[in-house]
């Protein structure tokens, strides 16, 4: 998804740690939470190391679409995390609200059930390999309803980067 190297070697365990309520509440200067997870909006998206153009290209996405949580805001600036845990600044203008995830990244193989229905013993209409990224619809706190190469389904929420633990949204 990016163009420098990268592995999954040890994903961020924190990240699927319950954030304090405090940091779930945090307000930016946009008056948007932080942090939040949003998306990049086109391709190719530079990652600064710096909130400016004067600072260097940290690393570039190379795919629209992929899920970051933005971590800070300065001015046109956000701070963004990704899946990685690597951080960097970019432009608000480049990224979208709109919800993606990346199912089990911090896994190297095996699979994740999608089900037909936001519960234990819903069908299982597909799986899903790990880091596989889809669209997130909506969360309940304890399963995400996603879209991902044209098939719709439910995966529990811990299984999914780009939602938070308990995180509810339609």
């Amino acid at each position: 998804m990016r163009s420098r190297p990268y592995a999954f070697a040890l994903f961020l365990a924190l990240s699927f740690a319950a954030l304090p309520a405090a940091a779930q509440q945090a307000v930016g200067p946009s008056g948007l939470p932080l942090p939040r997870f949003v998306s990049t909006k086109s391709a190719p998206v530079n990652i600064r190391q710096g909130p400016s153009k004067d600072h260097d290209v940290a690393w570039t996405f190379v795919k629209a679409g992929v899920p970051v949580e933005v971590t800070q805001e300065f001015d046109v600036w956000f701070r963004i995390r990704d899946a990685e845990g690597a951080e960097g600044w970019v432009q608000k203008s480049l990224l979208s609200g709109k919800r993606t995830g990346l199912v089990a990244p911090w896994e190297k193989k095996g699979t994740t059930p999608m089900r037909d229905k936001g519960e234990d013993g819903g069908r299982i209409v597909a799986t899903v390999e790990p880091g596989v990224m889809v669209e997130i619809a909506e969360c309940s706190g304890r399963w995400c309803r996603i879209s991902a190469d044209g098939v719709k389904g439910w995966i529990e929420q811990g299984r999914v980067w780009g939602a938070y633990p308990d995180e509810v949204f339609r």
